[in-house]
């Protein structure tokens, strides 16, 4: 395994412009970290992150992209390399993300729900800016905001999102986001063992900088960090430690 591919990417949830962190999914247990996540952004940045991964709750709920201006001043004020997911439905909304200066973006439902869009967007925008976001639910893909479990198995969905050419994923357990209680090691075993050219994201339960080493360690490209960050469980001066090790 090449070391040098994993990537940190800090998460902020948005909700009303402010950064808050959801248990599980669940809007009725929020917690708000911090009211300007502009300043939470340029803290990753000073701190040597090259990447954030912005989601946008509010959009999830509503169906198409609500915190936009919250990313055009994290874009026009960072170099941040920003995937930005939530309420992505229509090239509409697609454009609009990429104008207010998105480098990827993040789409789950609409690959679940009308999968030969998603394949015509992955076709059109490529590979290298579409991150399929797969979110489950023991091993059952979960959609809209997380409110709505499928009956179609993660290894099912990214098997015929892999053969249209997708090449990055990141795979949330929602009983594990938000819990601080360990990331799905044998889920990501399972999903890197099927499909060793996709790059994985570990998204949901990092808690500690040895989960990161963990998810290194059996394959992963990166790791999603929400919670663990604002709540001090992981400091930043340990994940630049960290990348200096992995650079």
């Amino acid at each position: 395994m090449n070391k040098n591919r994993f990537e940190i990417i800090p998460a902020i949830d948005l909700i009303g412009g402010k950064c808050v962190r959801l248990s599980q999914g669940d809007y009725e247990r929020k917690t708000i970290y911090n009211e300007s996540p502009l300043d939470v952004a340029m803290e990753y940045e000073d701190n040597d992150i090259k990447r954030l991964h912005l989601v946008d709750l509010d959009g999830a709920k509503k169906g198409e992209p609500v915190n936009l201006k919250v990313l055009e001043s994290i874009a026009s004020k960072t170099k941040l390399v920003i995937d930005f997911g939530g309420g992505i439905k229509t090239e509409k909304n697609i454009e609009s993300v990429f104008n207010a200066g998105a480098n990827m973006l993040a789409i789950g439902s609409i690959a679940a729900k009308d999968p030969e869009l998603f394949y015509s967007w992955l076709n059109k925008y490529s590979a290298a800016k579409i991150i399929l976001g797969a979110d489950v639910k023991e091993e059952l893909i979960a959609v809209a905001g997380w409110t709505e479990t499928t009956d179609l198995t993660i290894l099912d969905f990214l098997k015929s999102n892999v053969l249209q050419g997708l090449k990055q994923t990141f795979c949330t357990d929602i009983s594990k986001d938000g819990m601080l209680q360990g990331p799905s090691l044998e889920l990501y075993k399972k999903i890197i063992f099927e499909f060793p050219q996709l790059n994985l994201i570990a998204s949901g339960g990092v808690s500690a900088i040895k989960d990161i080493y963990a998810l290194q360690d059996i394959g992963c490209s990166g790791a999603i960090i929400g919670k663990a960050i604002y709540e001090n469980k992981i400091t930043l001066s340990e994940l630049k430690q960290f990348m200096q090790y992995a650079y």
